[in-house]
């Protein structure tokens, strides 16, 4: 291929990266052609849908390994013909580099015949013991021949690639540009073009892993993906893992803690199959679970907050559930969204959880919402925090509702505004006419703080910082934020009053999270142990379905949102993780919220009913704190309280159990059965 008018450079990349995808693109197929499995669970648009996404990311691939040649080639030194030593630095570089992409094509196919699964870098745990290994490879393999091979393989890419840089190099274009402006303009354009193809799509965020893992189908998840930049990918996740020996010695404290009726110490089962334990237990009802955005209970009016800033919230509180000391595990959105689709805290600590590939695929007690319809609301990009891979790889038939899907304008980096995402969403939910599980996830009430030309109505208040900071606010935009987010509910359910399905949904409200800061109006503990940061509102409310208002004082965690809305809809359903039914009185005795605060050794804790146990990771800098003191920083642990003692064994299995669960929470095989069923 030779276009005239374009810089030889330019011409010999753009060879380059047509070779190298059409190799890559032989590889897809091969794939495809040799590892699909014609048993009725492929059809053909997740297929197209996987070759052209895996198309998106050979394309990548190319042109990053083309990268080099594209910047630098330019320069007199490094032009591949100016000189001998150059042209060989080129010849060089590129037989290296295709020979290392050839080569983990190869590792790859093997890979997937032995284990089903593309490679990642979890083989490098082979390295560890590289004796052991070495002799295995030279026992099990033809290591010889496969050399052989090798050496045959670089030197036909070493002479194939000899050839094209030979062909172009005796090529004389007509280049096109006359001036600077000219030149730099085609710079400009092809770089543009260059980086553009690396971004991979038309979106905010840029083409990610979790594209690849748009179907519940491992299969078709494989068949979208490039195994070299997966490789890459899970690279940066390769020592997230878990220790198995701590992991079995937290196994019989974590039975007694979960309730596992049939435990199995060999392969740390943790399966049980629940029945519904609620008062209520009603019949098919619609599910809207709702993440409130930054939503920490000290912020809300529920808090006796004299700013008043959730008067709508406030009332459906009251008319429904309460449960008034809900926890989330950590901080952040994305890793919340992680732990209530699961049921698992997020103790990643590179990044979240929904950004490790290695662990994207979990078993989810939505699941057990078998005839309903299922909906994800965003206002903006579900590629945002790569959730995307996390909610499409795990729940069949998800229908999700994103940026681009709406004809609501976008307000700023979130998508739509948070009161345009419930009208949205209503414009779907209404034409229902099975019983369905939705979820709405707001974004708004986040920097930087946009309220909407359209806003029914809402208005600012003009206030000082020093009105709003002691009570939560970090600015008066913050708190303006807040209270339009409660505004747009005000709207909703003003809307939804005439909706048919209103009167059978069960609308979840809780918080995603909350903040460090300062909460005078709260008792000593809130502030001063920071459980604002965790401490967020947890409502279950229905005008149609709940007639008498609760408030529950338990101790309650995310990841028990999902087995206490299974309880409610009357399901018997199986829980492969942390989340425990907020209604089972089994549990009453032994409520906790565990919490992380992340780091290179994370504080891990668990809040209880009277006392906050804190503790390094690592076993030390333990710190016991009674929620009820009037100093309840004084760290009690010298005390040997004996629920502290009991909760530190606790935590420590907890976080243990976490870190292994994440890897090995993935949905058995059907002749797989466990030993709780």
């Amino acid at each position: 291929m030779f276009i005239k008018k374009l810089p030889i450079n330019i011409n010999l990349v753009l060879a380059l990266c047509i070779l190298n995808l059409l190799l890559f693109s032989l590889f897809r197929a091969v794939f495809y052609f040799w590892f699909a499995i014609d048993d009725g669970s492929l059809n053909s648009h997740d297929v197209i849908q996987a070759f052209y996404l895996g198309l998106k990311f050979d394309i990548r691939l190319a042109l990053l390994v083309n990268l080099p040649v594209f910047l630098i080639a330019w320069f007199k030194w490094f032009n591949p013909y100016s000189g001998q030593v150059a042209i060989k630095f080129w010849k060089i570089y590129l037989t290296l580099a295709n020979s290392f992409l050839i080569i983990l094509y190869f590792l790859d196919f093997g890979h997937f015949d032995y284990l089903n699964i593309r490679i990642d870098a979890t083989v490098l745990r082979f390295m560890e013991d590289p004796l052991i290994s070495a002799n295995m490879v030279w026992e099990s393999y033809p290591v010889l021949k496969i050399l052989a091979g090798f050496i045959l393989l670089v030197y036909f890419i070493y002479h194939f690639n000899s050839q094209i840089l030979a062909y172009y190099g005796k090529l004389k274009p007509q280049v096109f540009y006359s001036s600077k402006i000219q030149k730099y303009t085609l710079i400009g354009i092809l770089v543009l073009c260059y980086l553009f193809g690396i971004y991979g799509k038309l979106s905010y965020y840029p083409l990610r892993w979790s594209d690849a893992f748009f179907s519940t189908n491992s299969f078709v998840s494989a068949l979208a993906s490039n195994p070299v930049l997966y490789f890459a990918e899970t690279f940066k996740n390769r020592d997230s893992g878990y220790d198995i020996k701590s992991a079995e010695q937290a196994y019989p404290i974590m039975v007694d803690y979960l309730g596992i009726k049939y435990p199995d110490t060999q392969n740390l089962n943790y399966t049980r199959q629940e029945t519904s334990y609620s008062p209520y237990a009603f019949k098919q009802p619609n599910i809207v679970m709702v993440f409130l955005e930054s939503f920490g209970f000290y912020k809300s009016g529920l808090s006796k907050n004299p700013l008043n800033p959730t008067p709508f919230f406030d009332q459906i509180a009251n008319q429904g559930i309460l449960f008034d000391r809900f926890y989330t595990p950590h901080g952040g959105t994305a890793r919340s969204v992680f732990t209530a689709i699961t049921g698992i805290p997020d103790i990643e600590l590179k990044k979240t959880s929904t950004r490790n590939p290695l662990i994207v695929e979990q078993q989810t007690i939505i699941n057990a919402f078998k005839d309903y319809e299922k909906f994800y609301f965003l206002g903006g990009s579900v590629s945002w925090g790569n959730i995307r891979g996390l909610l499409s790889k795990n729940i069949p038939n998800l229908k999700i509702y994103e940026e681009g899907s709406y004809q609501s304008p976008r307000e700023d980096v979130w998508g739509i505004s948070d009161l345009h995402l419930f009208e949205e969403a209503n414009a779907v939910l209404r034409q229902q006419d099975k019983p369905f599980f939705a979820i709405i996830q707001t974004s708004g009430n986040h920097r930087p703080y946009t309220i909407p030309d359209d806003k029914r109505g809402f208005e600012s208040y003009d206030k000082e910082l020093d009105e709003v900071e002691p009570y939560g606010f970090r600015s008066v935009g913050d708190y303006n934020s807040f209270r339009f987010l409660d505004h747009s509910l005000g709207v909703f359910f003003d809307s939804i009053k005439q909706e048919k399905y209103a009167r059978n949904t069960l609308f979840v409200f809780f918080g995603d999270h909350g903040n460090d800061r300062q909460a005078k109006h709260m008792y000593p503990a809130e502030e001063q142990l920071m459980l604002t940061e965790y401490h967020v509102p947890f409502v279950i409310y229905s005008p149609g379905l709940i007639k008498q208002p609760e408030i529950i004082h338990k101790v309650a965690s995310e990841v028990d949102v999902l087995p206490t809305l299974a309880s409610l809809a009357g399901l018997d359903y199986k829980n492969t993780s942390f989340g425990r039914d907020l209604f089972n009185p089994n549990f009453d005795q032994s409520r906790y919220a565990f919490t992380i605060a992340h780091g290179q050794s994370p504080d891990i804790g668990l809040i209880g009913d009277k006392y906050v146990f804190r503790m390094n990771a690592r076993g030390d800098q333990k710190r016991v704190f009674n929620v009820n003191s009037a100093t309840p920083k004084q760290n009690l642990f010298s005390k040997n309280i004996p629920e502290a003692i009991k909760m530190e064994q606790l935590v420590q299995a907890y976080y243990e159990t976490a870190r292994y669960i994440r890897y090995n929470n993935k949905v058995k095989p059907k002749n797989v059965k466990d030993n709780n069923e």
